[in-house]
């Protein structure tokens, strides 16, 4: 028989009671990042066929890399490198049945997010 009290439940997570946790932050963070380095690539990947195509196409697209927004993406793109290095290396360590526990995990969390913007400065005053 169908669940007549099915309309007056809350949605789950419910939106009131629900807290996001560190884990799940950079769950989305990884995902958001990895689309900004899409969008990047694919940015340097249109200055190389322009240099290919000739000095018009490649001045073009020279002047919208290095414009403000182009060198802003790029160090949302440095960001994002380092970002995922960091990630990815608490990821092998998980993959080894550690640092499974949720104060172990949010930590890890807050690690790759400060590191990852600690590594990009350190990054841009190096370059």
């Amino acid at each position: 028989m169908a669940d007549v009290n099915r309309g007056n439940r809350p949605l789950s997570p419910h939106l009131q009671i629900y807290r996001p946790q560190m884990t799940s932050i950079s769950s989305i963070l990884m995902r958001i990042s990895g689309n900004a380095l899409i969008v990047a690539a694919l940015m340097i990947t249109w200055w190389f066929v322009a240099a290919a195509a000739g000095p018009d196409a490649f001045a073009t697209a020279d002047a919208f890399l290095t414009s403000w927004f182009g060198k802003l993406v790029f160090i949302g793109s440095i960001w994002a490198i380092w970002y995922h290095l960091l990630g990815g290396i608490r990821h092998l360590i998980w993959d080894t049945g550690r640092a499974l526990d949720v104060a172990t995990a949010e930590m890890m969390g807050w690690g790759m997010v400060v590191g990852s913007i600690l590594l990009t400065l350190i990054t841009i005053a190096i370059l």
